[in-house]
C-alpha cells in the first residue's frame, strides 16, 4: 500500500497541494510543507483514537457515510469557486474531534517549520482534512473496512506500516506539545538535528523515517 506522503507525491497530491494554495491563499511550497508534516500526524491521532473500540467504530461511520471518498471525485469543483465555508467548517469539527486539545500545539509546531503563523497553519488543515478523510473513505471502501483490526491496519499501512522508534517518536512528540515551548524546542531539535536529513528540511525527516 502506498503511504500517504507517496499520495501527496501523485498526480492527486498535486492537484490537492495546488488547490489547497490557492484556496487559502498560501504560498505553494510552504503549502506542501505544511501537509508534508500535518497528514501523517493526523492520521497518527485517528490511529490512537481508533485504539479504542467506540473510536474504531465512530471512524468508520464516518468513513462509510459522509466521508466516502466522493470527495475527490470533483476536486477541480472544490477548487474552482473556492473552497466552500462547509467543507471548512467540517474540516474544523474533523481537526476538533481528531487532536482534540493538542490542536493548537500541533499548529504551532507545523507553523515553525513551515515558516507560517499558526493560523495560516489551520487554515490549511480545515480545508486539508476533508481531503483526507475522503482518501480514507476511498481506501476503507476498497480494502472492505468492517472492523477496528481492519481500520488500524489500513492507518499504520497508510504511515508507512514500519512502526520504527524515530517515526513513533516524532509524531508522538509533535501530538504532545501543549504549546509550552519545551515539546516544541525538541522537535525541532530532532528536525533540524536530522544531519544528513537536513537537506529536505522537514520533508526529508518526514521521508526518511516514513520509508521512502
Amino acid at each position: 500500500m502506498a503511504g500517504i506522503l507517496d499520495l501527496l507525491n501523485s498526480d492527486l497530491g498535486k492537484t490537492i497541494i495546488s488547490g489547497v494554495s490557492g484556496s487559502t491563499g498560501t504560498d505553494q511550497d510552504k503549502t506542501s510543507s505544511v501537509l508534508t508534516m500535518a497528514l501523517p500526524v493526523l492520521m497518527k491521532a485517528m490511529e490512537r483514537n481508533a485504539s479504542t473500540p467506540d473510536g474504531a467504530a465512530g471512524l468508520m461511520g464516518a468513513l462509510s457515510s459522509k466521508h466516502d471518498g466522493s470527495i475527490l471525485d470533483n476536486l477541480g469543483g472544490l477548487f474552482g469557486g473556492g473552497v466552500d465555508d462547509n467543507v471548512k467548517d467540517d474540516g474544523a469539527k474533523i481537526l476538533n474531534h481528531v487532536l482534540g486539545s493538542k490542536q493548537q500545539g500541533v499548529e504551532q509546531v507545523i507553523g515553525q517549520k513551515a515558516g507560517l503563523d499558526a493560523g495560516s497553519v489551520a487554515n490549511i488543515l480545515k480545508v486539508a482534512a476533508p481531503i483526507l478523510m475522503g482518501v480514507l473513505g476511498k481506501q476503507a471502501s476498497q480494502n472492505n473496512v468492517s472492523s477496528q483490526n481492519d481500520i488500524s491496519g489500513l492507518l499504520g499501512g497508510l504511515l508507512g506500516g514500519n512502526d520504527t522508534a524515530n517515526e513513533q517518536s516524532f509524531l508522538e512528540k509533535i501530538l504532545d506539545a501543549d504549546g509550552d515551548g519545551s515539546v516544541i524546542d525538541d522537535v525541532a531539535g530532532m528536525v533540524l538535528g536530522g544531519g544528513n536529513k537536513s537537506s529536505g528540511g522537514i520533508g526529508g525527516l518526514l521521508g526518511g523515517l516514513f520509508g521512502k
